[in-house]
């Protein structure tokens, strides 16, 4: 490692951890030689590979830090290929890392895993409770991914990451999709990628916004209500995506809302139009509560607050009921934080048979 650090003890090493800035304000796991070796080892590449520069510090992300993050975030090792495929989403240009650590805007970064990789690395969670506690993979690959935005990015809270406030997904942020229940084909395959590859998505996310809907199967537009549900979620006025346009957003059903959607003969491509559609606000009304965001001075017109039905990304998981979640977005960067796809290399991973403790290193 680049730099190796001496504690008398685990307990030691956390505070020195803690106290250089190393840590996202929890306890960590101790990065020890040995850790970090066998974390190394699992991703089936080289220590001193070289993934790219993680902004705003334009640290250099090698597979060996990444195992830092992963073995300080409690990964196992089988998760690996997923947070290498993470950290390389985020380090691609379109996803506007620089400038999403640095923004006053509350931007995490929102993982989203799809194919064999959901069951082999992990597994990661898809149905009830998923995006909360309880579910290890989850939540130590999200923290990964954190870890090195802050260990190798420089992300430091009033310096460089400058979020006027956090939300509890800048801690970690990660799930799967639940493509065995789902009526759509998986958010993978609509991306252009085949059904058998495992794929991680990033996307900029604000917190989950909770989107209440009670389904009323005698109502022949049942899924028009839900539709238009979903949509004042996505883009009501106090929202980046209403106000700056052109950005990306997420959008997580539950089962039910996705029959709903489904039996109405709508797929994924269909839902996304029709909420394109429906994501629009009156420019006049936009002058009147944000007029130093209003782009238009003439007749009132309504204006799209994406670029494209594609910039919506629509999945399924959690479990049944009457909640379904979006995540507006930042909208800005010079590519507007879009969402970011890599196919994880799992073949290069290398299982590592289960070891005894072995006794720290420090």
């Amino acid at each position: 490692m680049t730099n190796i650090l001496e504690a008398t003890d685990e307990a030691a090493a956390l505070e020195a951890l803690h106290r250089r800035g190393c840590t996202d304000g929890l306890p960590v796991v101790i990065p020890t030689r040995t850790r970090v070796n066998r974390m190394t080892l699992a991703s089936g590449m080289d220590a001193d590979m070289v993934l790219g520069t993680m902004g705003p510090a334009d640290g250099v992300a090698t597979i060996e830090m990444v195992a830092v993050a992963a073995v300080m975030a409690g990964c196992l090792p089988d998760y690996m290929p997923v947070v290498v495929a993470a950290v390389k989403a985020v380090i691609d240009p379109v996803f506007d890392l620089t400038e999403m650590q640095a923004t006053t805007h509350c931007t995490a970064p929102l993982i989203i895993v799809n194919g064999p990789a959901r069951h082999n690395c992990g597994p990661i969670h898809s149905g009830f409770g998923a995006l909360g506690p309880g579910f290890r993979a989850n939540a130590s690959i999200g923290r990964a991914l954190r870890l090195c935005m802050i260990n190798i990015g420089g992300a430091k809270p009033g310096e460089s990451d400058m979020a006027l406030l956090g939300h509890p997904g800048k801690f970690t942020y990660c799930l799967a999709e639940d493509e065995e229940n789902s009526p759509f084909t998986p958010l993978h395959v609509g991306l252009g990628f085949d059904p058998e590859d495992s794929v991680v998505t990033v996307i900029g996310a604000e917190a989950p916004h909770s989107v209440i809907f009670s389904g009323d199967a005698d109502d022949p537009d049942n899924h028009l209500h839900l539709l238009q549900i979903l949509a004042l979620g996505l883009t009501n006025m106090a929202t980046n995506n209403a106000i700056l346009g052109n950005g990306s957003a997420t959008v997580i059903l539950n089962p039910e809302h996705a029959s709903i959607l489904a039996n109405a003969g709508l797929d994924r491509e269909a839902v996304a139009a029709q909420l394109y559609a429906l994501c629009v606000n009156s420019t006049a009304e936009m002058a009147r509560l944000v007029p130093g965001f209003a782009r238009s001075k003439g007749p009132d017109t309504m204006r799209h607050s994406f670029h494209s039905a594609e910039n919506i990304l629509i999945l399924m998981a959690g479990g049944s009921g009457i909640y379904s979640m979006v995540m507006p977005s930042w909208c800005a960067g010079a590519h507007r934080n879009s969402a970011s796809s890599v196919k994880v290399d799992a073949d290069q991973f290398c299982e590592i048979p289960g070891l005894a403790a072995s006794s720290p290193q420090h």
